[in-house]
């Protein structure tokens, strides 16, 4: 069986573009969340979320490994981009959307090669 950081660390690894969030994207369950999934959905891309709320031992255990204490949290790319006011300033000066672009286009580009083999 896998542990807790084992499988923070796959979730990382395998979703281009993951937040990690209170509630989901159609319910947030905080107001952070809420304007963290709504930059992020201004973007136009797809992206993964864990609800740490019905995921307590992650909710306790990622602000260990990220080094980051509180939720919503942005990973791009396995890099933790950061929270809710650094995902926002970033979608208010433009540096958000080209991030997110980038790296589902590259997951996209990722796949189809996966697909060839």
């Amino acid at each position: 069986m896998s542990t807790t950081v084992e499988n923070i660390q796959k979730q990382i690894q395998e979703n281009p573009i993951l937040i990690y969030m209170k509630g989901t994207p159609q319910l947030p369950q905080c107001g952070f969340s809420a304007q963290t999934v709504q930059a992020l959905m201004a973007c136009g891309e797809r992206f993964a979320f864990v609800n740490v709320l019905d995921n307590p031992d992650i909710r306790a255990e990622l602000p260990k490994v990220a080094n980051w204490p509180t939720f919503p949290q942005l990973w791009v790319e396995g890099e933790l981009v950061g929270g809710c006011d650094i995902v926002v300033e970033m979608y208010q000066n433009g540096e958000l959307e080209p991030l997110i672009k980038d790296a589902a286009a590259r997951a996209k580009a990722n796949d189809e090669q996966g697909d060839d083999a």
